[in-house]
């Protein structure tokens, strides 16, 4: 039993001793050091004579630094004036002094309660390498939901920001007010603390109806369900030594994998709220403001239609797009030293579908992936059956195809009455049989009449003579060759 506690029960001193185990003497000091304190036992500290005739020094470095100096950096200004002590005593000195700093200055946090509709973030992180090129992850998240959107992009340029509309389209609505950082895409100056607006991001909060704020410069704080949702997304789609992922090999297995990822964090309990977030989007939508059917596109550039072969021309330059995007119109703008089309009419919203070198007139720009595979050529066409006849000639295998192209390249003659002898041999002899002749007869060019029986006759009749075997010389009897050595001389 503890002393105090058998003290208080009993209100003898050695009663309690009895009880605990131990002298009358040690409960009569614990009960005089608790009634000291005021009914309760002090703090023991333990005293660091070394330190102290530093404290007032160490108080100084943590408030001129409002908390942020290192150990180390207070220890070497320690040492300049005459400290003698270790850097262990001097980190947990530095340690105690931004504790008490942190109680009287330290900033003071409030549980955010969001509205639901209300408030959106965004952010940017860095993403993986796609065929040596570098990849930004647009990260959007609802704070009072708590759903996130991860969207690849190449790059932060002004139309990539418009990806926010794949965002919104994504959420179902639009909510009334969208914080994020202070990229110049948003913000181009700070005069006095306010954030001067970029007029192009004015626009894009006006076509969508929602205003843009941003968050104070330098302090991640003022966005932190952003800054988790980049934190989270880095984590799971970014490969490195921890996760195991391996490289991608394009950028459209990326988008798959970032879709998957919101379907994973969006369907699962959120810890805070403990209810889907998938679920609650729908609740929170009831809250928000419809979008248009119509993107933003003023940052896109110019418009074009492709023309049937698949193909647009900017300054007289032709550049290729996917053939799927036929008489479409499309959004085509230079970026550095780099021509970026966006198709903006598709149900998912904009998207960005071909990246090619700028070109000059004549020079064009031709992506093999952009096309269909192409057609055999003449000199790589295939038969293809047109009757029933060439059908079943063609049934006999790759032997009868391989027979057909060389024989119409001899010039041989009768070619559709050999192609019937050989569907009627191969009913008599079997089909594979009479494929092995047709190969043979390809190979050493005998398309004239009776050549395919001949060979076909030879093959089932004639007789394979064996190659003589040929003793080891392991089962020799022969000792060795030493008797030989005089022999000739």
């Amino acid at each position: 039993m503890e002393i105090l506690e058998a003290f208080d029960l009993t209100g003898s001193l050695r009663a309690a001793a009895e009880l605990a185990g131990c002298d009358h003497k040690t409960v009569a000091h614990w009960v005089a050091v608790r009634d000291a304190a005021g009914g309760g036992l002090p703090v023991s500290s333990r005293p660091r004579p070394v330190v102290d005739r530093f404290a007032a020094k160490i108080e100084e470095l943590v408030k001129r630094s409002r908390g942020k100096i290192r150990a180390d950096k207070a220890h070497e200004t320690l040492v300049a004036m005459g400290y003698m002590g270790s850097e262990r005593t001097t980190r947990r000195a530095v340690a105690e002094a931004k504790r008490r700093w942190r109680q009287g200055y330290g900033r003071r946090y409030r549980p955010w309660i969001p509205e639901p509709g209300l408030w959106m973030q965004w952010d940017y992180g860095d993403g993986p390498m796609v065929a040596g090129r570098s990849t930004v992850l647009f990260c959007a998240w609802l704070a009072w939901s708590r759903f996130r959107v991860v969207l690849p992009l190449w790059d932060k340029t002004m139309p990539s920001v418009i990806g926010l509309d794949r965002a919104l389209r994504t959420f179902g609505a639009a909510p009334t007010y969208a914080l994020t950082d202070n990229e110049k895409t948003v913000s181009v100056d700070q005069v006095c603390g306010i954030a001067v607006r970029n007029p192009q991001i004015v626009s894009v909060g006006r076509h969508y109806g929602l205003t843009v704020a941003t968050c104070v410069p330098a302090d991640p704080e003022s966005k932190g369900g952003s800054e988790a949702t980049v934190r989270i997304a880095r984590a799971d789609l970014v490969p490195t030594d921890h996760n195991l992922r391996p490289a991608y090999g394009d950028f459209a297995e990326l988008e798959s994998e970032c879709e998957a990822f919101c379907a994973r964090v969006n369907a699962r309990e959120h810890r805070i709220t403990r209810r889907p977030p998938a679920v609650m989007l729908g609740e929170e939508r009831e809250r928000m403001h419809p979008l248009g059917s119509v993107p933003h596109t003023v940052c896109f550039g110019q418009t074009r239609k492709v023309d049937r072969q698949s193909t647009i021309s900017v300054g007289s330059a032709i550049y290729s797009v996917a053939s799927t995007l036929v008489e479409e119109r499309v959004w085509a703008r230079a970026h550095g030293s780099e021509l970026i089309i966006v198709h903006a009419d598709s149900p998912e919203g904009p998207r960005e579908v071909a990246r090619h070198e700028l070109t000059t007139p004549g020079r064009p720009r031709i992506k093999d992936e952009h096309y269909p595979p192409r057609p055999a050529g003449a000199l790589e066409r295939k038969p293809r059956a047109r009757s029933r006849d060439e059908q079943a000639f063609l049934t006999l295998g790759p032997g009868a195809e391989g027979w057909l192209i060389k024989a119409a390249a001899a010039g041989a003659t009768r070619v559709r009455r050999k192609m019937a002898e050989a569907v009627d041999l191969a009913k008599l002899h079997g089909v594979d049989q009479v494929e092995h002749a047709l190969e043979v007869c390809a190979e050493a060019g005998r398309f004239a009449d009776g050549d395919l029986g001949a060979i076909l006759a030879h093959e089932q009749s004639a007789t394979v003579i064996a190659f003589p075997a040929r003793v080891s010389e392991d089962a020799s009897l022969q000792r060795s060759t030493r008797s030989w050595e005089g022999f000739g001389r």
